[in-house]
């Protein structure tokens, strides 16, 4: 039997707080949020949390349970215009803490940048709109202060055991799909420990365990089959688990190979997995460093630039810039030399200790390091021809050994000539 094209998720997400699971210090009775809600009487809030712990539900059912319109951006791919284009709609129609206010939630807050932030400042002040974003990062560190501080945070928890074993009786029960199956739920730790808290994953891999298991009757649901789901699909993609670390790990190893197609391919991975962008800039600055470094020196400007960047315009323009740079990383010829060569000097250090610099390198401020020889015979590179002079720089224990070994690419080849010019036997 073929399943629904609407997730499962989707399907038994629940339209009032009486369906809704979990996060009960938010929604239990007595509490300020469960108050507000009844009251009608909603400022603008930010709801924090953990991926599938109920934000995007939470705040459907807060505008279907005080009848207010609901509008919904996800700020991944909305901008300024999507933001002014519902304001223009609703900014004559609201009043401070009206029961007609209308709801606009943005999914994802965070990944706006300042000026989209800015933008909405004006319609939360004077109530245009009621508030309510979402967001898995720190408010503190990822929302304006601006903003901030005309909202309401509250803090959703990863739902619990007996949260999610609510959800999985819940899902069996009332979807149709699901019921029209013989399906026996034998087993649920490992869909349990493989949602790590998190609904949507849980209804996901419950749906695809089940699809796995569709042409068997009765369908029973054993950790084994749970676990032969999560090795044959790929959609549990976790900024924290496994599949994340694989992830990255392709992503570097196909820069670092040279291949801009799988480069670019395992980027998008990461993006339509709702990884953090500057994580990935951060990756780009690494890989420049590490395995392009002075075969290409402007990599690290380029790396450099696109953090920045992304730093500055969020999603989704931010994509262009990472898959740039993803590109000009990968076509760049590469180096380790650098890479190699502070392993290599930290290496030594470790072996050899503190070793005491050459009296002609060090620093001579007073007359008695002078008359001790500090600084003594020391040479000046300026003040020789080519502003280059033969000198030892190591300790004297070390001063013939060679650290920094060029790489055979176009620059280092022309470093390395230049070296062995000065220092002869060094880089014979």
């Amino acid at each position: 039997m073929l399943a629904p094209q609407t997730p499962l998720a989707e399907r038994v997400r629940p339209e009032d707080l009486s369906g809704f699971t979990g996060q009960e210090h938010l929604i239990g009775k007595n509490t300020v949020l469960r108050k507000q809600i009844e009251a009608n009487l909603l400022p603008s809030i930010i709801l924090w949390g953990p991926p599938g712990t109920g934000k995007t539900t939470l705040a459907q059912i807060i505008a279907k349970e005080t009848k207010r319109p609901f509008y919904k951006l996800s700020a991944i791919n909305s901008g300024v215009k999507d933001v002014r284009n519902i304001l223009d709609k609703v900014k004559n129609q609201a009043g401070l803490f009206n029961q007609n206010t209308p709801i606009l939630f943005i999914d994802e807050i965070h990944r706006f940048n300042k000026s989209q932030q800015d933008s909405l400042l004006e319609a939360v002040e004077k109530a245009w709109i009621t508030l309510i974003g979402a967001t898995t990062e720190n408010p503190s560190f990822e929302v304006n202060n601006a903003l901030l501080s005309r909202c309401q945070v509250f803090v959703l928890k990863p739902l619990d055991v007996q949260a999610l074993q609510k959800i999985l009786k819940r899902a069996l029960e009332t979807d149709k799909w699901l019921k029209k199956l013989d399906i026996e739920l034998k087993e649920t730790d490992a869909l349990i420990h493989y949602s790590d808290g998190d609904a949507r994953k849980l209804l996901n891999l419950l749906e695809q365990t089940v699809l796995q298991l569709s042409d068997k009757k009765p369908v029973v649901i054993t950790d084994k089959a749970v676990k032969e789901s999560v090795k044959n699909n790929a959609f549990l993609y976790d900024k924290k688990g496994e599949m994340h670390y694989n992830i990255i790990s392709a992503f570097i190893k196909s820069v670092r190979g040279s291949d801009p197609n799988a480069a670019v391919y395992w980027l998008a991975r990461m993006i339509e997995g709702g990884e953090d962008p500057l994580f990935i800039a951060r990756r780009l600055i690494i890989l420049a460093s590490e395995d392009i470094g002075l075969a290409n020196p402007n990599a690290l400007l380029i790396a450099n630039a696109a953090f920045d960047a992304v730093h500055k315009i969020g999603w989704p323009e931010a994509r262009i810039t990472l898959a740039e740079a993803t590109i000009y990383l990968a076509v760049s010829p590469k180096s380790n030399s650098a890479y190699m060569a502070i392993n290599k000097a930290q290496q030594l250090v470790k072996e050899t200790g503190n070793l005491e610099v050459p009296l002609a390198l060090r620093n001579a401020p007073t007359k008695l390091m002078k008359n001790l020889g500090y600084g003594k015979d020391y040479k000046y590179a300026h003040s020789f021809e080519g502003n280059f002079v033969k000198m030892n720089f190591m300790p004297e224990r070390l001063k013939n050994t060679v650290l920094y070994q060029p790489g055979d690419n176009i620059k280092e080849r022309i470093y390395k000539k230049d070296l062995k010019k000065k220092w002869g036997e060094k880089y014979s």
